[in-house]
């Protein structure tokens, strides 16, 4: 379990193919301090660190990871968002995240409002009910507050923290980002989708 309060970023440095399979080797400011076996939030994506070594850690990508999320776009020098589950004691800075990517967004635009940053993103539109405008959204990792919402996009507010310290700041138009939606939403449209399957 995640938070969405991105610790640092990391690059990726190696990649290696193995069947449907695709491993990368991530180095960052963190990587010397993980374990094996440990959960980690690349881009938002929950993956098990397998072996750390030299100031980078490995990580491996199943098909139905690279499938559902922006992973199999990764090249050597990829910038990351990286953050390390969260610690039951500690406080919720952000929203509840499962690091398990619903789908892929792309970036629409990128308004610099002289103090912040405003991105809007488009999505599939059959995810449009887990959405609400001030609703929480976890893009790329990153815990955000949506607003603007329609069917198929949303936008975020950008300060200037986050901008510096995620890889938002290299995003364009035309980007894919990995979204996770509201875990709590997901739960609530699913009971209402069962309910009327019964009634």
């Amino acid at each position: 379990m995640f938070t969405g309060i991105v610790e640092t970023t990391g690059k990726v440095v190696a990649i290696e193919q193995s069947g449907t399979n695709r491993s990368f080797w991530i180095k960052s400011p963190i990587s010397g301090e993980l374990k094996t076996d440990q959960s980690v939030a690349h881009d938002g994506v929950c993956l098990t660190v397998e072996k750390v070594e030299n100031g980078t850690h490995r990580v491996t990508a199943i098909k139905e990871t690279l499938d559902k999320s922006h992973l199999g776009s990764w090249a050597t020098g990829s910038i990351i968002n990286l953050e390390r589950c969260l610690a039951m004691n500690g406080r919720l800075d952000g929203h509840l995240v499962q690091g398990h990517v619903d789908a892929t967004g792309t970036s629409l635009q990128m308004e610099n409002q002289l103090g912040s940053w405003l991105f809007t993103f488009v999505f599939p539109e059959k995810f449009a009910g887990l959405m609400i405008e001030k609703g929480s959204i976890c893009v790329n990792g990153i815990s955000l507050t949506a607003f603007n919402v329609a069917n198929d996009r949303f936008s975020v507010a950008i300060i200037p923290y986050t901008y510096e310290h995620t890889n938002i700041k290299n995003l364009v138009p035309g980007s894919l980002v990995n979204l996770e939606f509201d875990m709590v939403g997901k739960y609530i449209v699913r009971n209402l989708q069962l309910r009327r399957s019964q009634a």
